[in-house]
């Protein structure tokens, strides 16, 4: 029986691979889109600069990214190669977005391989299956994560790594807990996953607090000396040093002519320079000068409901999970890192907008302590409403169309969230606006040749209509040439309304029992 839902399973997983992959390559193209295959062509000219000495690699270095590696590219390009052209033939994009919406795909590949890791995550903290497998339904249906896992070439990588990491830790910890001899493989896959996530964003070397925290717990569950505990595993130490010291720098070419940069890098980290303004609870919240309570406000709204109240019952099972051997260090470490992060990004007062997506890669750990708090206070109250909130899920997914990422907990939906929340931030609808003016100039009888003034980096879509006019929104003033076509996404609509043109598309969605339509973008035609 075992076996047959095993495979079951598989079969489930699997489908669910595959359709994500499909709605990712028919998904709108982010603004970040451009940026990252620029990121990876800068690092590849720079390669080449080295090789042949010609100069180039100091594009590298005057690259405002520059810190950015390029280990992604390495999952990504390869996909990317192989299916842009099958992308550009059946869909509705130039070669040039082909090439972004395969990125899309390698996206999600890489954040469902991290759910099977989520789910060893979960089996190593409850020791049962059945948990697990609702734990990684959770995980894998949440449509903040399932709607950012289609579009999200940045945070999505960082946070797919950064859970594979802390399960290659978890792997550590057990053999240290059970005193098991550390093989190379061990160092390896640790050391690896390590550098890999410091290359995909230099914030990854935060992860190395959480493995510090976990040892500090071991030696104090051990009751163990840290100076002995160090000689004993000296070996173990000093290889994983020397490995993750070769790993990132083998995979951040800006470290390849002087590895001092990794210095700069840290000084970088969290720094950003454009002061851009997130709504949040109807407040323009700035990214350089963020009020304390942004974090938590983004929070208590993005959280599902069930994880709040997981967090808040703490009191009542604190007793069960201390005392508990390797499981204690294992909740301590997800709990206690989780909480230091929070606490730096607060208290160093690190630029973060677009809600929360900079801090997403803690929300996994979230994930876990809630849920393992609901199994231990109540097994069937953690059955019955896990499964609820699966099926509310899969509603929410679906009526929300290609802005799952948007997603906000029941708690929003008692508030205007047109007024008071970001909504269409990463940019998505400009391919439904995009098909909406080919749509219309076919009915009008337009010319292709009629400027567009919108963002020019997802003009890929009316680049394969025949489409050659492109300018940007903030150009629109100065148009002198009509007629025009105007669009704007939910993150610009505040803008005032361009003068004497016709409203002729609004794209929105609705929220299951929200009975407003959220506006995600809007079209003019200028005559």
């Amino acid at each position: 029986m075992t076996k047959y839902r095993n495979i079951f399973l598989n079969i489930l997983f699997l489908l669910y691979i595959i359709f994500g992959s499909y709605l990712s390559l028919v998904n709108g193209i982010s603004h970040d889109q451009f940026h990252e295959q620029l990121n990876w062509e800068i690092n590849l000219q720079a390669v080449k600069g080295i090789i042949f000495n010609d100069g180039k690699y100091e594009v590298l270095l005057n690259y405002m990214d520059r810190y950015h590696g390029i280990a992604f590219h390495y999952i990504s390009q390869p996909i990317q190669f192989l299916i842009h052209g099958m992308v550009e033939r059946l869909g509705e994009t130039s070669l040039e977005g082909s090439v972004y919406l395969s990125r899309h795909a390698a996206v999600f590949f890489v954040f469902s391989i991290s759910g099977y890791f989520f789910y060893l995550l979960c089996l190593k903290i409850s020791k049962d299956k059945n948990f697990s497998l609702v734990c990684v339904t959770l995980f894998l249906l949440y449509p903040y994560f399932f709607g950012h896992s289609q579009i999200n070439g940045k945070d999505i990588p960082f946070l797919s790594v950064w859970i594979i990491s802390t399960y290659f830790l978890f792997d550590l910890i057990e053999k240290f807990y059970n005193e098991q001899k550390i093989d190379i493989k061990t160092v390896f896959l640790i050391s690896f996953s390590t550098a890999f996530l410091i290359s995909i964003r230099i914030t990854g070397v935060l992860i190395l607090l959480e493995y510090l925290i976990a040892l500090i717990i071991l030696l104090n569950t051990k009751n163990k000396n840290s100076l002995s505990f160090l000689n004993e595993n000296k070996i173990f130490f000093l290889l994983f040093s020397i490995s993750l010291i070769f790993f990132v720098y083998i995979l951040n070419p800006i470290f390849w002519l002087n590895p001092l940069e990794f210095i700069n890098s840290i000084k970088w980290m969290g720094k950003y320079y454009h002061d851009v303004c997130t709504l949040t609870l109807g407040s323009c919240m700035k990214a350089l000068n963020l009020p304390t309570s942004y974090i938590f406000i983004w929070l208590f709204f993005k959280l599902p409901i069930l994880i709040l109240i997981g967090l808040a019952i703490f009191p009542l099972i604190e007793k069960k999970i201390f005392n508990n051997g390797v499981t204690t260090i294992y909740y301590g470490t997800l709990a206690l890192s989780t909480l230091l992060l929070l606490f730096i990004f607060i208290l160093k007062n690190v630029a973060l907008y677009d809600e929360i997506r900079h801090i997403m890669f803690l929300i996994p750990a979230i994930f876990i302590i809630s849920l393992y708090n609901l199994y231990l206070f109540n097994k069937k109250f953690f059955i019955f409403s896990s499964i609820f909130v699966i099926i509310f899920f899969v509603v929410e997914n679906i009526s929300l169309k290609k802005f799952q990422y948007t997603w906000l907990n029941s708690f929003a939906k008692f508030t205007d969230i047109q007024k008071n929340f970001e909504i269409d931030y990463m940019g998505v609808s400009n391919r439904n606006l995009q098909n909406q003016i080919e749509k219309y100039s076919l009915k009008n009888n337009i010319s292709k040749s009629t400027c567009v003034y919108g963002n020019n980096y997802a003009n890929v879509f009316l680049q394969k209509k025949g489409f050659s006019c492109f300018k940007t929104y903030s150009s629109l003033d100065s148009a002198k040439q009509r007629p025009l076509f105007a669009y704007q996404n939910a993150r610009n609509i505040k803008r005032s309304d361009p003068k004497d043109c016709k409203l002729i598309f609004t794209d929105k969605y609705n929220y299951f029992f929200y009975d407003k339509d959220i506006i995600t973008g809007k079209l003019w035609f200028c005559s």
